[in-house]
């Protein structure tokens, strides 16, 4: 099975390739460096990036850094590591900015063939004419006063923003984009890869095509928001093959997808942004947001992240996919690979009255459904501590915990039942109970036998930790549901509990995935968590109604 699943994209690089119409596939993922990337962009880096080693070929990564006023260089170093992250190595790192000189060079040539002209309209004036499918009055300048006047552009004689370069299309065509798109703009601002030396900066219509036809790209993959922009691409390639240096054949093709949309999350580099500016997340590596460098904090792993892009596959049908599905993907991942431990997250102490000292247990990692071994030494002692949510004075029907005149096995050692409830200002403050002798590792051969299994830890040997719950970012399906989507924001899209481990841990590697039993998912947060003062993020909970 390759890595792209097979789609409408794949058979045409197949029919492409079959036919001889390219030599071979080249792709590019074209990110711009104004943000961080989030989990949509997973799609279209692992379409790029797998196609093109499912059949061969070679994928760039390639920087569409055209807007001096936006990108910077923490991103694109933020974007190239997260690349790599998820399994992809680039064949080439290239910029746009890279390319200015020759398009230019290209604009140049269009200006001297009667296709482009400088145009002094006020943007709003541009706007409204285009709209209704009327001529710029600068529209005739002669192909002399436009090379002058794009010349003395590129020169920096004009403020910002006070003169266009656009293409003579036409006015009137039924494809607004082709209403005599703008191709370049005046921006004196400095770029944080070209430097100073341009004032005028191409369009992202203009220059994607001219990028993917220097680089021999074959097949251009974009989002389906781009499908109106093919014929602006098109436009370029036909009027500037064969020349500026530019080959005439073979040429790139533009062909688009749908883009990856998830419930109860953001993915617009806009609200994005509005949040980590805003100070609703800490910051882009948050594990509430949907950011690749969030999700990797979290503890998702990329083999979840390919396989997540895989199962929604690759369509031009436009679909919201529910965050069940990624929470689903990301525990078949984990499932296999983590080891099974004891935490508590909200402790209630018990007292053993029977029991004096303490002993080490030998407890598997591994459920027997999972054929691995390995075991590890766990401490029991007289003072434990349990989940408070497996605690009733008053159970309801059905109920499986402990709770007065109910048995309960502790994992992988002793069956208890409680004696005594102490309380403090209306509240449990403390239990007492007793060991059934003869229960370690096995029912009691008499008596009624224990009616659940609960989760525990020592109290003379667990280790504090503070456990960070991660839910979803957004109450709602649609954040913007109701209007602005800060007023969707989940209040409880992090708790924070103080409650403790089992000590085993500290001998494992940091980057060590556990399944806490009965409550999910967690690691060691990479930034915030150290031997001393443990920090555990809760990667994902357990499957709904899997707790006993």
């Amino acid at each position: 099975m390759g890595i792209v699943p097979e789609c409408f994209i794949t058979e045409i690089v197949e029919k492409d390739l079959r036919e001889g119409r390219y030599e071979k596939l080249r792709t590019r993922f074209p990110p711009e460096p104004n943000g961080y990337l989030h989990i949509g962009h997973a799609r279209s880096i692992v379409l790029n990036f797998g196609l093109a080693q499912d059949f061969g070929g070679e994928c760039n990564l390639r920087y569409d850094d055209t807007n001096p006023e936006t990108e910077k260089e923490e991103y694109a170093r933020a974007i190239e590591e997260d690349v790599r992250w998820l399994g992809f190595t680039p064949d080439r790192v290239l910029y746009a900015s890279d390319y200015f000189e020759k398009m230019y060079e290209c604009a140049l040539v269009l200006i001297r063939e009667g296709k482009a002209y400088v145009d002094d309209l006020p943007e709003e004036e541009m706007s409204r004419l285009r709209a209704e499918g009327k001529p710029s009055p600068y529209r005739d300048r002669s192909v002399e006063e436009n090379l002058e006047l794009f010349q003395r552009m590129a020169q920096g004689e004009f403020p910002t923003g006070s003169r266009v370069l656009r293409a003579k299309i036409d006015p009137t065509h039924p494809n607004f984009k082709l209403r005599d798109p703008v191709l370049y703009r005046i921006v004196h601002a400095p770029h944080y890869h070209a430097g100073d030396r341009w004032v005028v900066y191409p369009m992202y219509d203009y220059a994607h095509p001219l990028e993917d036809f220097i680089e021999g790209v074959s097949h251009s993959l974009c989002t389906l928001e781009f499908e109106n922009n093919r014929a602006i691409y098109d436009w370029v390639i036909e009027n500037l093959k064969g020349k500026c240096g530019l080959p005439e054949s073979p040429r790139p093709y533009q062909y688009e997808f749908a883009r990856l949309d998830l419930s109860h999350t953001v993915l617009s580099k806009r609200k994005l942004i509005r949040l980590v500016e805003g100070g609703y997340v800490s910051d882009w590596d948050d594990p509430r947001l949907p950011t690749l460098r969030a999700l990797r904090r979290r503890g998702v792993r990329p083999e979840a992240i390919r396989e997540f892009v895989r199962r929604t596959g690759i369509s031009r049908n436009e679909a919201l996919i529910e965050m069940e599905l990624l929470e689903e993907v990301v525990r078949d991942d984990l499932n296999p690979i983590a080891p099974r431990v004891l935490g508590v997250l909200d402790p209630l102490k018990v007292v053993l009255t029977n029991y004096d000292g303490e002993e080490w247990v030998q407890a598997p990692y591994w459920p027997r459904d999972i054929p691995k071994e390995g075991a590890r030494p766990l401490p029991f002692s007289s003072e434990l501590y349990i989940e408070r949510s497996d605690f009733s004075l008053t159970p309801p029907k059905g109920w499986k915990r402990l709770a007065p005149g109910q048995r309960v096995r502790l994992r992988h050692a002793y069956v208890i039942e409680l004696e005594d409830v102490v309380e403090e200002n209306g509240a449990v403050k403390l239990l007492k109970a007793r060991v059934v002798p003869g229960t370690l590792g096995a029912n009691p051969e008499e008596g009624p036998k224990p009616k659940g299994v609960i989760h525990w830890v020592s109290a003379h040997h667990a280790l504090p930790v503070e456990f960070r719950l991660y839910n979803r970012l957004f109450l709602t399906k649609d954040p913007e549901e109701g209007g602005d989507f800060l007023r969707n924001l989940n209040p409880l899209a992090l708790e924070v509990r103080r409650g403790f481990v089992e000590p085993s841990v500290l001998q494992d590697p940091k980057d060590t995935r556990y399944q806490l039993e009965r409550l999910g998912y967690f690691w060691q947060d990479p930034v915030d968590s150290r031997p001393e003062a443990l920090v555990m993020n809760r990667i994902v909970p357990l499957k709904e109604g899997y707790r006993a």
